[in-house]
């Protein structure tokens, strides 16, 4: 029998998590952009699209996918892979391109795959100092956040580059945050999110999110991507052969985050971005009808939306 407390403890967990899912973000890439339609008849207007750079991709196709999300009313936020450009020429070309063709004023600096850099920038870092972004009108960047730490840097290393990406949006009054791995559980981010804190890191953290994919595509990209301790959470589930392809949503992860936010006032992360594993059109359905309310939280912390998924 549900008690008073109990029905207004659902209600709190329902509406953080409404909101926490409300103002989002999402990706595309090149080959997955030519798969819509039209972004329109998924995501809201106004949702901030990152478009990634894969290694050996195209700028022209960034370029393109930017200008086809502003003409229907989307804000792209393409990545700016440091490793992948061969000259300063060529990134200033890239940029002058993203302004005048997409209006792009919003972009994320990484370092990028490629173990080697094939040009003059190996960190993000590298791009921020030349002034290009702002000399672009780019205002808002985001840059990489490694909550379970990289298989290829060090955890020294990785603080050390936080604290020049803070000192960077200080000196420069750029509007900055971190934009995430995705991650399987909440617990290693919120021990993050309060770890560099500690540390000195005032810039908001966008958590990244695996959208709605089976047990044995979300496993694929975690072995790829090098995702860490929250990957046990799937292995966990995994050791059932025939869940392999069952559809897996975050409900958990994103329950925990959200009444993370509700309760420390002190909370880093203020967004969350969608990484749509398991299709753009899934992800989108997913994130719209929690940001709508269009959902019931479980007695299992699981979430049931209205209206199944696609």
């Amino acid at each position: 029998m549900k008690t008073a407390a109990t029905t207004t403890a659902a209600c709190d967990t329902h509406a953080q998590l409404a909101a926490f899912a409300r103002d989002f973000s999402v990706e595309t890439t090149p080959a997955g952009d030519a798969k819509i339609g039209d972004y329109r008849a998924h995501l809201p207007a106004g949702t901030t699209v990152a478009i990634t750079h894969l290694p050996g991709a195209e700028i022209r196709d960034s370029v393109r996918v930017a200008a086809r999300l502003r003409r229907e009313g989307f804000e792209p936020a393409p990545h700016l892979a440091a490793r992948s450009l061969k000259s300063e020429a060529e990134f200033a070309d890239f940029l002058a391109r993203l302004s005048g063709e997409a209006d792009v004023r919003h972009a994320v600096a990484l370092a990028g795959a490629p173990p080697k850099p094939l040009g003059p920038f190996d960190s993000s870092m590298a791009l921020l100092e030349t002034g290009l972004l702002d000399k672009h009108g780019i205002t808002t960047i985001g840059v990489a956040g490694h909550p379970e730490g990289s298989p290829d840097i060090s955890d020294e290393l990785l603080a050390e580059a936080l604290q020049l990406k803070n000192d960077f949006a200080e000196r420069s009054g750029a509007n900055m945050y971190i934009a995430t791995q995705f991650v399987f559980e909440a617990a290693p981010l919120i021990a993050w999110d309060k770890a560099i804190r500690d540390s000195g890191n005032r810039l908001p953290i966008h958590a990244g999110i695996p959208g709605p994919a089976s047990l044995k595509t979300l496993l694929g990209y975690a072995r790829a991507c090098g995702i860490g301790a929250s990957m046990r959470f799937l292995t966990r589930q995994a050791r059932n052969v025939a869940k392999l392809m069952t559809l897996s949503t975050p409900d958990q992860l994103l329950l925990d985050l959200a009444r993370h936010r509700a309760r420390d006032p002190e909370c880093g992360v203020t967004h969350a971005h969608f990484y749509p594993l398991g299709g753009l059109r899934r992800t989108a359905h997913f994130v719209r009808a929690l940001a709508e309310g269009e959902f019931v939280v479980t007695a299992e912390s699981a979430l049931k939306l209205n209206a199944p998924l696609p």
